[in-house]
């Protein structure tokens, strides 16, 4: 694997990143726009995400230490993919919105995971 040498450049943060902007864009909509609590939970899990994956990497402590802020993301992925069952369920999705969004969220701890299977086969 080549060294990566900024976060920006993990394609688990990338794909964070792009499910994040549809996450903001979706709950701006409807009646998901005015159910605070869900809007802002799945939000801040999309966006904890990104953050867990950049602040790890930006630590530089080592990979175990890296692997455990990859773990923390991986879990914010499955609670995204919770909520947007929730969202699902109370008709503030489409059926094909929320396949997208849950297929981006699979995708990404299915990344976390390989990566922390490689982060802790090295180290």
């Amino acid at each position: 694997m080549a060294k990566i040498e900024r976060f920006e450049d993990i394609d688990a943060w990338k794909k964070g990143r792009v499910l994040t902007r549809r996450i903001y864009a979706i709950t701006n909509e409807g009646a998901f726009a005015r159910d605070f609590g869900l809007r802002d939970q799945i939000r801040r899990a999309g966006v904890s995400i990104m953050s867990n994956i950049a602040e790890g990497f930006e630590r530089g402590s080592g990979d175990k230490e890296f692997a455990r802020f990859l773990s923390i993301a991986k879990g914010s992925a499955g609670e995204v993919r919770a909520q947007l069952y929730a969202a699902l369920d109370v008709g503030y999705l489409a059926e094909a919105q929320f396949d997208e969004l849950t297929e981006l969220a699979t995708e990404i701890s299915r990344l976390l995971s390989r990566f922390m299977q490689y982060l802790t086969a090295t180290s």
